[in-house]
């Protein structure tokens, strides 16, 4: 059964594919990895220059996508370089300036490069989770014996956002308090940037702010951190009990970010990079699991339709800013 896929009353739009689409995923039985081998694409694409979000150390991510570098690599018998960013913004940038050739987006963050390129990106695929969606949730979290048990309690408090060009961290929360009626610059006490998902919830821990906003799938076990998300990967990696947090807050249902390329790249270049995600869930599951922080059903093709609604909230978010300057 499908979640309900709505945000704050609106439709979420296409989330659920219409069926004249018929929409690839990787649970069809005629999805197949792609055959090792050079391709005629390589002509106008000899490296593939792949874009990793900022949310997380250097280190960690370079070492979750190791793997998956040398497989398409591999599979496709051109170089495969990995550029992390120091936040959300350098990917979107990256791609402005024609220096990536791929990248897995947040949702807010394909929107923002889609606007600053002019249509110059489009999204592949989105990751399926195992309940059948392709949504996550925000999460606002508080330390467990901070004594705040919700959202109307964390008035005149401290908030860190997680990256201005996240959905979850920071588009979403905001959107979803102005429908309420409720100004972030005027409901908490203090705002500020963590520096990514993780930075912030340690912010949170380490008492520098009294709550934070990040990313979680919003199913499975929450005492450990759900099936995907900031949390789940935190607790596998041992820098975080989730006993020590407390969830007061989170989001309807949010289109999970897609596999992004460059518009003005061959077409064959794009299917290979759909069939390769397409597959990898079932051919390489480690490699999967590793990319993704976690389990889920796989991939599901999307086209930009499925974001407009995002796009429509970064204008609103720009027209927002533009208004209390």
């Amino acid at each position: 059964m499908h979640r309900r896929l709505l945000l704050l009353g609106l439709p979420l739009l296409a989330a659920l594919p219409a069926a004249a689409r018929a929409p690839r995923r990787t649970q069809d039985p005629d999805v197949v990895f792609p055959e090792a081998g050079r391709r005629a694409w390589a002509a106008e694409v000899p490296q593939i220059r792949i874009g990793l979000l900022g949310g997380e150390n250097e280190a960690d991510r370079l070492g979750r996508f190791g793997e998956y570098r040398a497989l398409m690599e591999r599979t496709f018998a051109v170089p495969v370089r990995l550029y992390p960013a120091g936040d959300y913004a350098g990917v979107i940038q990256a791609f402005g300036a024609r220096q990536v050739e791929l990248a897995s987006m947040s949702p807010s963050a394909y929107a923002g490069a889609w606007l600053d390129t002019r249509g110059g990106v489009e999204p592949l695929v989105v990751t399926e989770e195992e309940d059948g969606t392709i949504s996550y949730v925000a999460v606002m979290v508080v330390r467990a014996d901070s004594g705040i048990t919700s959202l109307e309690e964390m008035r005149g408090r401290s908030i860190a956002w997680s990256d201005p060009n996240s959905a979850s961290g920071y588009l979403i929360p905001r959107f979803a308090l102005r429908r309420q009626g409720i100004s972030p610059e005027r409901f908490f006490g203090r705002t500020g940037f963590g520096g990514g998902h993780e930075q912030a919830i340690v912010a949170v821990l380490q008492r520098q702010y009294d709550a934070a906003v990040t990313w979680a799938s919003g199913i499975g076990d929450e005492s450990r951190g759900f099936t995907r998300g900031t949390l789940r990967a935190m607790v596998e990696k041992g820098m975080l009990n989730m006993d020590d947090l407390r969830i007061i807050w989170r989001s309807e249902p949010i289109i999970n970010g897609p596999q992004t390329v460059r518009a003005d790249l061959p077409d064959a270049f794009k299917e290979d990079m759909r069939l390769f995600h397409l597959a990898l869930p079932k051919a390489h599951p480690a490699i999967y699991r590793q990319i993704e922080r976690g389990g889920g059903a796989g991939y599901r093709e999307v086209s930009h339709a499925d974001y407009e609604l995002m796009v429509a909230m970064r204008r609103e978010e720009a027209a927002e800013r533009r208004r209390r300057g």
